[in-house]
């Protein structure tokens, strides 16, 4: 372990593999050999150029080039700086399997302090992200053979039942935790807990999760929406009971469907996952009087829309629910979850595609296509270049 060869966005359009010296893990800190990496919808924006991320906040930023993208990781633990615990308090050891959170917080701001969610953090730096390939330790992203993580980095030990091809989308699911708000908001107002029609917006991979999450939480109708044949069958697989592909779908339409099916009430939540930003319009047209709209999908900034706060957001009662991110304490419930269900829904449909580190550009243009689910770097693969 001394060098290690990573996937490298090195600038809007293009990824090349380079070759890093691999640091030995400093106090507190913890090398991992890469098994699984996603790409992300931030990786397909990074590669696009569509770099500001956090806009609004404290950390508002451009990310910078060159980086080694790759947030979503499970790999094998081979060199730790001293005692380093996982997030239930045992000491970590070569050898562990584990999925590391996406984020590193300062630990001291106010938002650190006082236990608000870690990507509050006014200073946090994210994997594959702000933390680029500049400087060493080099290896701050998961589509390289080994990834280096930063001290203060949560990191999860991964139930031994629950295979890598799902395990690697333990972050994705983290970011569903806004589910859990929007059931508290409904249940201030008495609406029952279970049985609730929800609509999700976008079914890439977040989308997915977040209809895989409702369906295990007790929702009692899905609808599910998409611009891609292929995800909204997966979407079917899954739990959805309705599915619009939106080029052959007007909103009017969509809007119609919904209203029919909840008797002209609209739906109880409104995931919007798309990543584009006129779907949060199509959300107010779909929510309910008294409903939540959970925003998860556009972290990056694509621009405005024109929304009334009257008759919008205020005499509907609207809430919505803004998500930044993954909570630290919903990767572990995360991986309950899906590994108490891996008999029950087939989590193993979700990565369609494994592209090896040379085939990366490949992989990052495959995953924004027709056919492609959750698309995955496996540094262990051979190069398929030139195979069909």
């Amino acid at each position: 372990m001394t060098t290690s060869r990573a996937a490298v966005t090195e600038e809007p359009g293009r990824v090349a593999v380079h070759e890093f010296d691999v640091a030995p893990a400093e106090k507190g800190a913890v090398v991992i050999k890469m098994s699984l990496s996603g790409i992300c919808g931030t990786d397909k924006h990074t590669f696009r150029g569509e770099s500001k991320q956090y806009a609004g906040t404290a950390h508002e930023r451009d990310i910078e080039y060159p980086l080694i993208c790759g947030h979503e990781n499970v790999g094998i633990v081979v060199d730790v700086g001293g005692d380093v615990r996982d997030s239930d308090g045992n000491l970590l050891k070569s050898g562990d399997r584990v999925v590391p959170g996406a984020n590193v917080p300062c630990g001291a701001c106010y938002y650190c302090m006082n236990h608000y969610p870690y990507y509050f953090c006014e200073h946090l730096e994210d994997y594959g992200n702000s933390l680029n390939c500049k400087t060493a330790p080099y290896l701050m992203g998961g589509w390289s053979e080994y990834m280096y993580l930063l001290p203060r980095t949560p990191i999860f030990r991964v139930p031994e039942a629950l295979p890598d091809n799902v395990a690697v989308l333990t972050e994705v699911m983290a970011v569903t935790h806004g589910f859990e708000t929007a059931n508290a908001i409904l249940g201030l107002q008495g609406n029952p807990p279970v049985g609730r029609t929800v609509v999700v917006l976008g079914v890439g991979p977040l989308g997915l999760c977040h209809l895989v999450k409702a369906r295990l939480t007790g929702a009692g109708r899905i609808v599910a929406t998409d611009k891609f044949e292929s995800r909204l069958a997966l979407a079917g697989d899954l739990g959805a009971d309705e599915v619009f592909n939106v080029t052959k779908t007007s909103l009017e339409d969509r809007a119609a469907s919904v209203m029919a099916l909840t008797g002209g009430r609209g739906a109880d939540i409104v995931v919007d996952c798309s990543g584009v930003p006129a779907t949060f319009s199509e959300s107010l047209r779909l929510v309910r009087n008294g409903g939540v709209i959970i925003e998860a999908g556009t972290f990056v900034d694509m621009g405005p829309v024109g929304i009334n706060p009257n008759s919008d957001i205020c005499t509907p009662n609207v809430s919505i629910v803004g998500v930044g991110g993954e909570t630290a304490v919903s990767y572990a419930p995360s991986m309950a979850l899906m590994t108490a269900n891996l008999d029950r829904y087939p989590l193993d449909k979700i990565v369609t595609h494994e592209f090896s580190l040379d085939d990366a550009e490949r992989a990052v243009i495959a995953a924004q296509g027709d056919g492609a689910m959750q698309v995955v770097i496996n540094p262990m693969l051979k190069s398929q270049r030139g195979a069909q």
